[in-house]
């Protein structure tokens, strides 16, 4: 029996019982779309990782107090995580040899209002060099100058976030008072919109004030919750965290030997932490993704089972007119590599729908990966034979004069 006829015999089958086969396709389906879909996730925030790195710039170090403990371990005391000091900056400042630029770094986050509007943010309290350091552009107004820190001056720059949503109607930001808790801050500039990041996280989603200002006027503290820095070049960016490094264990007269109470990183490291983490969630996603193919590929031989049993007679009836046993074996695996391509197909489409959905309604990164779609194919065939060759070798070995008599 040639393979067009045998094609038809099995669309013919798969016809007749349309829940039935709908059903058998939907294990296929949702572990096609969820590798598709896990993969675009997945290669998508890698690639923004790396790009957003990048634009950073990849020589930019940032100086947090506390020792790091590793993944799940605390950072430390109280005391500890106030281990930074405005003494501190100040000697990376004076003496630090590989720096192009350094800001201290304090944060607050609360309801910023204007007149009858308010919107959530955070405050970052900063020098000038923060703009460098971050690659962070002011699109209207001026940046707030050296005596505005030395006079903790109630002065702020907007992101473009928060600008749209205190001055809906589209006034100019630009010389306007907001508030900040009870605490009134002009604005003076309004930055540079960057989007979203990797994280899914609003980049203009944030305000610029003098680090004085905030740690006296909104924080009132002493210490500094973080320093950000940027070497000279990417090649010097080991010299410059080593530098660093010997000038904090001098400032905090820590003993040879002894622990640091401060914690360095590059963002060479953060990025290869960030990979390793994103690669490790897309191959956990994966598993899960294939174990749900395995689940669709049981059902594909579940169903051929059941169909197997309910065919015994025509199977006979085929086997006494001439039809051999290969023939049998061929029309049943025909059959379940239908079904199982089939679901793939709609897999596909569901896995790049849901990966475009991510995209557009949560700003996820994506990235659909041509390979995968390939992939998917292969496995689709491969688990439909896989699964099929049981029940499809089980039709072929029927004796025809048992199978007439099946009732």
């Amino acid at each position: 029996m040639n393979v067009i006829n045998l094609f038809k015999i099995a669309l013919r089958a798969i016809a007749a019982n349309k829940l039935r086969s709908f059903l058998t396709m939907l294990g296929i389906i949702i572990g096609v779309a969820s590798v598709i879909a896990m993969l675009a996730i997945g290669q998508g925030s890698k690639q923004s990782i790396q790009a957003n790195i990048a634009e950073m710039g990849s020589n930019m170090i940032m100086i947090r107090p506390g020792q790091d403990k590793g993944p799940g371990g605390a950072r430390g005391d109280a005391s500890e995580m106030q281990s930074l000091k405005l003494k501190d900056y100040e000697t990376l400042c004076e003496q630090a040899k590989y720096l192009a630029a350094i800001s201290p770094s304090v944060s607050a986050s609360g309801q910023f209002i204007y007149g009858n509007n308010n919107t959530p943010s955070t405050v970052y309290g900063i020098s000038p060099d923060y703009m460098e350091i971050r690659r962070l552009k002011v699109e209207d107004g001026e940046m707030f100058s050296e005596d505005d820190i030395k006079t903790s001056a109630k002065v702020c720059l907007i992101g473009k976030t928060v600008a749209d949503n205190l001055f809906p109607d589209g006034q100019d930001p630009v010389g306007r008072v907001i508030r900040y808790k009870s605490i009134p801050l002009r604005v003076i500039g309004v930055i540079k919109a960057k989007g979203y990041n990797s994280f899914g996280m609003d980049q203009d989603d944030m305000v610029l004030a003098p680090y004085t200002t905030v740690m006296k006027r909104i924080l009132s503290i002493t210490y500094l919750q973080g320093i950000n820095a940027s070497a000279l070049t990417e090649d010097m960016t080991d010299q410059a965290i080593d530098d660093i490094s010997e000038l904090l264990r001098q400032n905090h007269k820590i003993k040879e030997g002894d622990e640091d109470d401060f914690t360095i990183r590059s963002q060479q490291e953060m990025m290869q932490m960030m990979n390793s983490t994103s690669d490790t969630m897309t191959i956990l996603l994966l598993v899960v993704a294939c174990i749900s193919l395995v689940v669709g590929g049981i059902g594909i031989m579940n169903i051929m089972y059941v169909s197997v049993t309910e065919r015994t007679k025509e199977i006979g009836l085929r086997m006494s007119v001439g039809a051999r046993g290969i023939d049998i074996l061929n029309q049943f695996l025909i059959e379940s590599v239908l079904l199982s391509v089939t679901g793939g197909l709609i897999g596909v489409l569901v896995g790049v729908g849901v990966a475009l959905g991510i995209n557009v309604f949560a700003h996820w990164p994506i990235q659909i990966q041509p390979w995968s779609v390939l992939l998917s194919f292969a496995v689709c065939s491969a688990t439909g034979i896989f699964f099929g060759w049981y029940p499809a070798k089980k039709a072929a070995s029927l004796d025809p004069i048992e199978a007439l008599r099946y009732e």
